[in-house]
């Protein structure tokens, strides 16, 4: 081989002195990449070319490894010599040099040789990992997208084309996208379509690779949309409100897009002019007495004129009258030549007519009286002694004895946490020794309550109730009432068993004189007033929250639930009065920072708004209070309470608690309850916790958060380092501000892991700060003990003897009977001394709305309805009692002082 080589290179040296045609190549070797362990060939074309052999990385190729071949070009006639060779995998890996592994040809002739360029040859690859993937973007509409790609070495380098939704993205016919920059996509101006998933795909001879798919998503944030014309003025008369709203649809939020900022609503005062209904002025003189025997007489309707509205005077404005009476022929003359005797008969008849009438007047009138008296023999008289109030039914009182100290390191040792502490709100009525009090039914048509109570902790009510039991006819059915002899089928869905089943639903059976439905530990009840079903007529009525997650809200307006959503039925009960629905709610309320609305759930399962609570309505009536929202409703259906912030100051409450178990023999675990500040939204969380057998450690706090978009931290602090660990970046947790203000009555919780060092760890001390972003913070205290001596914890409730859900009769209201009789008697009749249903509107803090009561036919029962909803829970008649002295202080005030008048037998 030695030889060969030395020979080639003398020979080539001597024919390159000679002159002439060198060798000229037709084809050179090219550049090649070997892919897995496949070899590539190398080829040579030249003419004119007796020899033609490869040398690689400066050695020549041995001559057995070439393959030759020779033939005559027809169109020049010269002979052409065509020679490859074969490189394996095995030859470039041996390969050892500064530079990559190279072949070239060298072609002789007679006169001369000559050199074709270098081919190197390499070997293909194309590792896994990308270098960089493209990683996912949320981008505002029009806003640019950059997705980096860096894909894997390899050899070829990469070539990258990018994928959407496993579509190539070409930027030849659409000048939006530039794939051409350094592997990465550029899009200029983003648009809705260009949301999508999008991979990098990287390719070579050898292999392709993709990388992770990036998610960009294009959102749009909201717009406010023009302001509409402002509302007339919520009153017809004096100070008032009038509003006017926008909506976030100029454009709407779109794909995670931020909602409008600012106000939805804006309100202003306003003064409407109140109307002046028209007087008559005094009537004319008469004229004189005219040919046709008749004088006439004008008036005015002037005295003031009607102005606002206001009504014209009724009656006519012109009066006109015989001026002879009677006594006038037709042509205008008296009748002067009438005989006297005809005349004397005339009179006779009219004095006799006018007897008979005056005797039959006097016998009407005697009996009216009679009549009259013996109706109001029931009552005694018609006034009202404000003494019975207290003499004629006693309230409720309540005493309380607290178990423990919760700042001991003691477990068994749990917070009160009984919801008639926690909650001024109706939780159940409670059971007492003597159970007939509350069993209005005879055993045999009894209906039983299915609820037992399952919150509370050593806080038991002692009451005594001065009143007779009141029961239904005996023949009376569960499931039908009878009218007249006649079956009525009652309307319940699915019957008594799943009232046994939950404790979120409750029924009874009520009749003429009403009653009472409370769901236990939710907030909610229903007063079924006296009188509302017909004397012979009753029906099974129930009541239910809604478990589900809400759509009574519309996000799209900021609105929220404040309460649950609550339905009362059957459907088609007719009821006389309205019947009032006490529902808790989380709101702060306030008239500048609120919007409160009640909707109602139509057939179709959509919510319409029935009515604003700022605004005047005849259909139903809504009274807020601190903690409960008191309705008035005449329909039955599922009812909702909604509210939508006006302004950053906006507030609703959060109910805080900690729970705490031991999850394994040395961890424990510390959970914190943020949920709205409400019975039923809390009663979620005893479930949960009861089911996991969670112990309550300290007593639950209340927690103020704006709707200002900042969001909810909790962190655990003061722990014990040498007794108990913590994972780390643990210690602080947020929800965000969209979790906490759109929680709809759903409870939200995290948890912190504890781990102790040692077994012989017992007792556990730390404390748990709730705080909203910049606002109101909250410091939970836990101490407890957390030994491993205490098998079955000890829970954080107690079985309480509230299974009573229903009353009836008048166990079931605060005023007795007679005395709600004869206040409706005193104050539904018009009084011209101002002693007249609005003036006990006024003292019991009614003053909004009153159109809705003069639509019913007894406004004071419909205002006592009121006033025993938002006095349920304190069993108190002395703020009754002060508004009716005050009423006859007024009315003594207003008294005659002439001595001889008599004097009035209102008294109190």
């Amino acid at each position: 081989l030695l030889f060969f080589s030395s020979q080639t290179d003398a020979l080539a040296d001597s024919l390159s002195s000679v002159g002439g045609t060198l060798p000229h190549f037709l084809q050179e070797p090219e550049d090649a990449y070997i892919i897995k362990n496949n070899p590539i060939k190398l080829r040579c074309r030249a003419t004119p070319a007796l020899q033609i052999f490869f040398k690689c990385n400066g050695e020549w190729v041995h001559q057995n490894q070439h393959t030759s071949q020779e033939y005559m070009d027809h169109n020049t006639g010269l002979k052409i010599r065509e020679v490859t060779i074969n490189v394996t995998r095995q030859q470039v890996e041996d390969f050892h040099g500064p530079e990559d592994y190279w072949c070239l040809c060298v072609a002789w002739s007679h006169l001369g040789t000559s050199k074709s360029r270098k081919a190197t040859v390499r070997i293909a690859y194309l590792r896994k990992n990308f270098e960089q993937d493209p990683q996912g973007k949320e981008v505002p509409i029009k806003g640019m997208i950059v997705l980096h790609c860096r894909p894997p070495e390899g050899v070829p380098m990469a070539e990258v084309e990018w994928l959407k939704n496993e579509d190539l993205v070409s930027s030849l016919g659409d000048d939006n996208i530039d794939t051409r920059a350094d592997h990465n996509l550029i899009i200029n101006e983003a648009r809705l379509s260009d949301s999508g998933n999008y991979t990098c795909l990287a390719s070579n001879v050898v292999a392709k690779r993709r990388s992770a798919t990036a998610t960009v998503v294009v959102f749009v944030n909201g717009g406010w949309s023009l302001w509409i014309e402002w509302s007339p003025c919520s009153v017809n008369c004096g100070r008032g409100v009038q509003k006017r709203s926008r909506t976030c649809t100029n454009p709407a939020p779109l794909n995670g897009g931020a909602f409008c900022e600012g106000m939805s609503v804006q309100k202003i005062t306003c003064n409407a002019l109140c109307p002046v209904d028209g007087v008559w002025e005094e009537w004319s003189e008469w004229t004189m007495c005219s040919a046709q025997c008749e004088r006439q007489r004008w008036r005015e309707c002037n005295a003031p004129p009607p102005r606002h509205r206001g009504k014209m005077c009724e009656g006519e404005g012109q009066s006109t009258e015989n001026c002879t009476g009677g006594l006038c022929t037709q042509n205008g003359k008296l009748m002067h030549d009438v005989k006297p005797q005809s005349m004397e008969n005339s009179i006779d008849v009219a004095l006799y007519s006018g007897l008979a009438a005056g005797v039959i007047a006097v016998v009407v009138l005697i009996v009216a009286i009679t009549l009259y008296r013996k109706s109001q023999s029931e009552y005694g008289v018609d006034v009202i002694d404000s003494s019975a109030l207290a003499g004629g039914f006693q309230s409720f009182s309540f005493r309380t004895t607290r178990q423990g100290n919760p700042l001991l390191l003691n477990s068994s040792m749990q917070p009160d946490i009984t919801l008639g502490q926690t909650y001024s709100s109706p939780i159940c009525f409670q059971d007492s020794i003597d159970k007939e009090l509350f069993d209005p039914l005879p055993d045999k048509v009894k209906v039983q309550s299915s609820f037992m109570v399952s919150l509370g902790v050593a806080d038991r009510a002692e009451y005594h109730v001065k009143a007779h039991p009141e029961t239904l006819p005996a023949n009376l059915h569960p499931n039908y009432s009878t009218v007249e002899g006649k079956m009525m089928a009652m309307i319940v869905p699915n019957g008594f068993h799943t009232l046994r089943k939950t404790q979120f639903k409750t029924s009874a059976v009520f009749g003429h004189l009403g009653g009472r439905l409370v769901i236990p530990n939710a907030g909610v009840s229903l007063l079924v007033p006296h009188g509302a079903i017909a004397d012979d007529t009753s029906w099974e009525m129930y009541m239910l929250t809604n478990q589900e997650e809400s759509s009574a809200q519309s996000e799209e307006r900021c609105e929220i639930l404040l309460g649950p959503e609550v339905t009362y039925g059957p459907p088609g009960l007719n009821l006389s009065y309205p019947v009032a629905m006490t529902i808790a709610h989380c709101a702060e309320v306030s008239a500048e920072n609120w919007n409160i609305k009640l909707k109602r759930q139509t057939k179709d399962n959509k919510w319409e708004e029935i009515m604003s609570v700022d605004d005047e309505s005849t259909s139903c009536y809504c009274l807020m209070d601190s903690h409960s929202c008191h309705l008035l409703l005449d329909q039955p259906g599922c009812y909702a309470l909604v509210g939508e912030p006006i302004t950053d100051a906006t507030i609703k409450r959060l109910r805080i608690a900690v729970f705490g178990s031991m999850e394994a023999s040395m961890d424990y675990s510390l959970r914190v309850h943020c949920v709205d500040d409400t019975p039923h939204a809390f009663q979620r969380v005893v479930t949960a916790e009861t089911s996991r057998g969670g112990q309550l450690l300290e007593e639950p706090k209340m927690l103020f958060f704006k709707g200002n978009c900042l969001s909810l931290q909790v962190s655990i602090q003061d722990i014990p380092q040498f007794l108990w660990s913590i994972k780390p970046f643990t210690t602080c947790q947020e929800f965000s501000f969209t979790q906490v203000w759109y929680s709809n009555q759903q409870p939200m919780h995290c948890a912190f892991s504890l781990q102790r060092h040692s077994a012989s760890t017992t007792q556990l001390s730390c404390k748990i700060s709730v705080q909203q972003v910049k606002g109101h913070e909250q410091i939970l205290q836990v101490y407890t003990s957390v030994g491993e001596s205490e098998k079955e914890p000890v829970p954080f409730f107690m079985q309480a003897d509230c299974t009573v859900t229903s009353q009836t009769g008048a166990k079931a209201f605060k005023i007795p009977l007679s005395i709600r009789q004869r206040i409706c008697t005193t104050f539904d009749t018009a009084n011209a001394k101002g002693k007249d249903w609005q003036l006990l509107a006024q003292k019991l803090h009614i003053q909004r709305n009153l159109s809705y009561f003069t639509k019913q036919k007894s406004p004071s029962a419909v205002i006592l309805s009121l006033w025993e909803a938002r006095h349920q829970d304190s069993g108190d008649l002395d703020s009754l009692a002060s508004a009716l002295e005050e009423i006859e202080k007024i009315h003594c005030k207003s008294l005659p002082q002439n001595p001889d008048e008599k004097e009035t037998d209102f008294t109190f």
